[in-house]
């Protein structure tokens, strides 16, 4: 079934998503439509829909709107979209929850009369603080293993931080499909991913080249820790991600 830009504003039933709206997504690139009618009314399918869902998705974990057209090119598998959605808006609910939690806290300090403790009058606030207490784990077991302090080492800049874990969760959540799927490590779908994940982080500042991402990649099946964060998400994926990326380097090299 295939719905004109006024009937799709009307199905979303969202206030932000009106019929300017839609044709200024068209106007961008951002969401096209699949045809346009003898009349020239602009149509959507399900395809557009979907893709209209991940692109309100991003928008209400404020997204730029050049962000998202950044993150939805090359048209990434839906699942993987879904699932780092997903994952970014439990970490705002979360965050969300501690800031109501703090809200609570000041309300009944107020009520009582009392002062409240310092220390936990901002819980909730400070992203960078939630940032180290997320890399506590891994930081402890490279102090241990490699004689490495990473937040020590590491600059934490939020928006830096946040942006490259989007990318990685977006990445791997391909390359684990890929897995599923049954595709070989030198298939195109495999290396587009690759390429794309180096050329974004790139973009990013990280200025790494394909061997020395192979080489990086190498790292995580050797290592316990690494290794094993990668097998919970799927069976094989650590050694899949390193030998694709081996192939890779080796081809475009």
């Amino acid at each position: 079934m295939l719905y004109t830009v006024k009937e799709i504003a009307d199905l979303s039933n969202v206030t932000n998503v009106t019929v300017k709206t839609l044709y200024h997504y068209h106007k961008i690139g951002l969401l096209l439509p699949c045809e346009t009618s003898e009349a020239g009314y602009r149509l959507y399918g399900m395809k557009e829909l979907e893709r209209l869902q991940q692109i309100l998705f991003y928008r209400e974990l404020d997204f730029p709107l050049e962000k998202i057209k950044q993150l939805l090119e090359g048209e990434p598998e839906r699942l993987s979209i879904l699932s780092s959605q997903k994952e970014l808006l439990l970490a705002r609910k979360l965050r969300l929850d501690r800031l109501i939690q703090t809200l609570d806290e000041s309300i009944g300090c107020s009520e009582r009369g009392e002062a409240m403790d310092k220390t936990d009058m901002f819980k909730g606030f400070n992203t960078e603080n939630e940032w180290k207490e997320a890399l506590v784990e891994q930081n402890q077991y490279l102090k241990e293993t490699y004689d490495y302090d990473l937040l020590d080492n590491t600059t934490i800049d939020v928006e830096t931080m946040n942006e490259t874990a989007i990318e990685a969760q977006r990445f791997m959540n391909g390359i684990a499909s890929a897995l599923r799927s049954g595709l070989k490590i030198d298939d195109k779908i495999v290396r587009g991913l690759i390429r794309d994940h180096i050329d974004l982080l790139n973009k990013q500042g990280h200025l790494i080249t394909h061997k020395d991402y192979a080489t990086q990649a190498r790292f995580f099946p050797d290592d316990d820790f690494h290794r094993n964060m990668l097998e919970a998400q799927q069976t094989g994926l650590a050694y899949f991600h390193s030998t694709a990326a081996e192939s890779f380097a080796a081809e475009t090299d």
